[in-house]
């Protein structure tokens, strides 16, 4: 058995890293010396095709990280078998920033895609994995808000992997369909509530 207070402590330092590395690879080349306002404007329009990966995986793994920190267990320890799928699941989210300068680097290229929505529809299926092996689940919202999150992520993912052979262009918008997340989130709770105060 292993403290799950060790493991969220490693889960927020492995997620705060992961997104602030994905920023890295959006930059101006270390050459570029502008030559007016309209020449820098330009380079900065020229990083969108960096930029957009960028933000999308910032906001998958903020909304990660967000449904792993509302799970509640009654217990303060898990089994060797939770905390090895956790270890998986924390690689694969290590694993983003990596996927990330991928696809802003090769945006029109299928594998690139493909291994980026590969890499996060791993990442839902381990995470449903992992809450199938938390022991004294606390009953309630946050668990239903998780498994909607993980369904969009997996099928956004499926999406876009199939999206990437017809046109990669549009691929990656696929992964906009996880904003539904807090929407789904919000409106779960807001119907929990309302179902408490009737009941």
């Amino acid at each position: 058995m292993y403290p799950k207070a060790r493991l969220d402590a490693l889960t927020d330092g492995l997620f705060g890293v992961a997104m602030t590395i994905l920023v890295l690879d959006v930059r101006l080349p270390d050459d570029f010396h502008p030559r007016d306002h309209g020449a820098l404007f330009r380079a900065l329009i020229a990083l969108w095709p960096k930029f957009f990966p960028y933000a999308l995986s910032f906001f998958v793994l903020g909304i990660r990280w967000l449904s792993s920190v509302q799970v509640k267990i009654k217990s303060e320890l898990v089994s060797a078998e939770y905390a090895r799928w956790w270890l998986l699941y924390l690689f694969l989210i290590t694993c983003v920033p990596f996927a990330t300068i991928l696809v802003g680097r090769f945006p029109d290229e299928a594998p690139a895609i493909c291994f980026y929505a590969g890499t996060t529809a791993l990442i839902a299926a381990v995470a449903w994995r992992t809450m199938a092996l938390l022991p004294d689940l606390e009953p309630g919202i946050h668990i239903r808000a998780r498994q909607s999150g993980l369904i969009v992520l997996f099928v956004s993912s499926v999406i876009a992997i199939v999206v990437s052979f017809i046109s990669p262009r549009l691929a990656m918008w696929a992964f906009a369909l996880n904003i539904v997340s807090p929407i789904l989130d919000r409106r779960m709770r807001s119907t929990d509530r309302t179902a408490r105060l009737g009941g």
